[in-house]
């Protein structure tokens, strides 16, 4: 299992587009995806469950990936939280 922090950079924070995307993004991998806030965890199967974290601009999340494929999505994630988020 791989955990990683990201901070919300998007001044919306993870809205409606930014938590459409993610989970398309999650839906390429066969691992399995969670978040991580205020020690919840959410389970990242629908694009409600994403938004239910409430994440704002400059809240940190984790992410969880565990699977046989969590080296590759890492690495979108990365790009993703860091790249991407700045675009929505």
């Amino acid at each position: 299992m791989i955990s990683k922090d990201y901070i919300i950079i998007d001044p919306h924070g993870m809205h409606a587009r930014p938590a459409t995307a993610l989970l398309r993004l999650a839906r390429q991998y066969k691992s399995d995806f969670s978040i991580k806030k205020d020690g919840r965890l959410i389970q990242m199967k629908s694009m409600l469950n994403i938004l239910s974290a409430a994440a704002k601009c400059g809240d940190t999340i984790s992410i969880l990936i565990e699977g046989e494929d969590e080296a590759d999505a890492v690495t979108a994630f990365d790009y993703f939280f860091n790249e991407e988020m700045k675009n929505f």
